[in-house]
């Protein structure tokens, strides 16, 4: 016999109750019965005895193939993996003094991974003087901020850290 899964159902040999209610294979029930009986039945038909909600009173057990069974729950757990969409994160790399086309170019690329479901990161590095004149990099990354006003969220507001100047954006 296999040993039991450890977040899912239980199988024949780890059920408590002397009683269990017992469905077949088919989905109908067949009543209550004495959990030995039960996995006879089972058993005559090449099947385990699984617990499938060990709270009601009596449990309630099931006669499942436990191979096709796993099996399915794979498949499923697969298929969902396959489906899910990743969030990854993208930096824009920007500097206080940037000039119009270059925001403009800047932008398009923020906007493109916004679009793909991803976050950005928008970067803002200070070298030399410019950490003087703070309020610039502020005042670009509000306007950042208010072009992708209808696209996307701010989820970290901007904040200093050492020389750089961060903002995260997320997709709305």
């Amino acid at each position: 016999m296999q040993p039991p899964v450890k977040s899912g159902p239980r199988f024949d040999q780890f059920i408590q109750s002397p009683k269990v209610r017992v469905i077949d294979h088919e989905g109908e029930n067949l009543g209550v019965m004495y959990t030995r009986e039960a996995i006879e039945q089972a058993a005559d038909l090449g099947l385990n005895l699984v617990e499938v909600s060990p709270n009601a009173d009596p449990p309630v057990c099931k006669f499942l193939d436990v191979g096709k069974y796993r099996y399915e729950a794979q498949k499923k757990a697969n298929a969902a993996r396959k489906t899910q969409k990743t969030q990854d994160i993208k930096e824009i790399k920007m500097r206080p003094n940037i000039d119009d086309h270059d925001y403009d170019v800047k932008m398009r690329s923020m906007n493109k991974f916004i679009e793909n479901g991803d976050k950005v990161k928008v970067t803002l590095r200070f070298r030399g003087r410019e950490m003087a004149h703070q309020q610039l990099g502020m005042d670009l990354l509000k306007r950042v901020q208010e072009d992708v006003a209808e696209v996307a969220k701010v989820e970290a507001f901007p904040r200093l850290e050492g020389r750089q100047m961060l903002m995260v954006l997320s997709p709305k």
